[in-house]
Order: C-alpha cells, then sequence, then structure tokens
C-alpha cells in the first residue's frame, strides 16, 4: 500500500476535478492529524485519498462506500483502512472504532466546507480563510447546503478537539497543499506586486 497506487486508483474511479481535489484535502487534513496523534502518517493520508474513490462512479448510499470497499479489498488494503472509509458513511451506521475512523469522519464534511468558504472569497484563496468566517458561514443556513454541520460539530466532539481549534487545524493542513487543491489564489509576479510605499 502505498500513495502512488492509491492515487492512480483514484483517477481511474474519479474523473472530476473538484472531487480529486476534495480527495486531496481530505488526504491534508488526515496527514495533519496523524503528525499531531503520533499515528501512521501514510496509512491515514491514503484513508483520505481513497475515502470517496467510487463516489462519482456510485453516489447511491446503497452502493457508496460499499463498492469501493470491495475494490480495496481484491487489492488486499488493511482491514483498518477499508473499515475507516466505511464508517465515514453515516448512513452505514458502523460504530466508529478507532482514531482514525473517527478523524476522517471529522475531517470529511469540514474541508468540503472549508473549500466552499474559500471558493467564495474574491481571491478563491485558503490563505484568507480563518476560523471566525467559517464559524459565521456555519450559521448561514443557504451557504453550503448540502453539507452537515451536525456531522462536522460531531466530529470535532469525537476527537475531544474544540470546534474553533479543529477548523483552525483542518485550514492550517489545507494551507499547506493550497496549489494541489487550487486554493492558492492569484499568482503574483515579482512584477506584479505592489510597491512598498508604507502606510
Amino acid at each position: 500500500m502505498n500513495r502512488e497506487d492509491a492515487l492512480a486508483l483514484l483517477h481511474e474511479h474519479t474523473k472530476t476535478d473538484s472531487l480529486r481535489k476534495h480527495a486531496l484535502g481530505v488526504e491534508a487534513a488526515m496527514r495533519h492529524y496523524a503528525r499531531e496523534y503520533g499515528e501512521d502518517e501514510e496509512k491515514w493520508a491514503i484513508v483520505g485519498l481513497l475515502h470517496d474513490f467510487d463516489y462519482e462512479a456510485t453516489p447511491d448510499p446503497k452502493d457508496h462506500p460499499m463498492r469501493g470497499a470491495a475494490i480495496l479489498e481484491e487489492k488486499g488494503y488493511p482491514d483498518d483502512v477499508i473499515y475507516a472509509i466505511k464508517s465515514h458513511a453515516t448512513y452505514l451506521g458502523l460504530e466508529r472504532r478507532s482514531l482514525m475512523d473517527k478523524t476522517l469522519f471529522a475531517v470529511d464534511e469540514l474541508v468540503g466546507f472549508i473549500t466552499a468558504v474559500a471558493l467564495v472569497r474574491p481571491s478563491g484563496s485558503i490563505h484568507e480563510v480563518k476560523v471566525r468566517s467559517v464559524r459565521k458561514k456555519m450559521k448561514a443556513v443557504a451557504f453550503a447546503r448540502a453539507v452537515s454541520r451536525e456531522d462536522i460539530a460531531e466530529g470535532a466532539e469525537s476527537l475531544g478537539l474544540d470546534l474553533a481549534d479543529h477548523i483552525a487545524n483542518v485550514i492550517e493542513a489545507m494551507q499547506a497543499e493550497a496549489d494541489a487543491l487550487g486554493l492558492a489564489g492569484p499568482q503574483e509576479s515579482p512584477g506584479d506586486a505592489a510597491p512598498d510605499v508604507g502606510s
């Protein structure tokens, strides 16, 4: 099991750019938390990368993520990786047993929400997203309506984290991968920078 093979599997089954970027965002958040918790960074990252790899072909709850789990089983992925991916789907009703299971659930919806917050900023940059703006948008029912605020709050609680701290962690993780996520904002060339004329 390695990232190169996992990325190839993602690309084989997921053609939509936004879904690929979501996978990369969840991968970044999982890697961040694996470092925080002293866990297996590569394993956690692969769980994030592959958590929705079958979604494009099988978005129906009766198929996703079970079809993906079957593919991973055939390819010899570890049982705990497959279980974590299955357990992030709330409609399956599986207990999230391990810290890896709980973290995947905690970051999945939040990565999508933070992406939406970044994309409505004029610059489209994750570097301009602040915790307070995410909290404010969470209260706006019409904004990113498909994202479950309840799941975000429950995820933070399951990790024993204050929601603001959890949001800050995920923003930081995504900022580190801003280019890959398409959230770096406009790139200035040296000649485009504003002159330093003080305030």
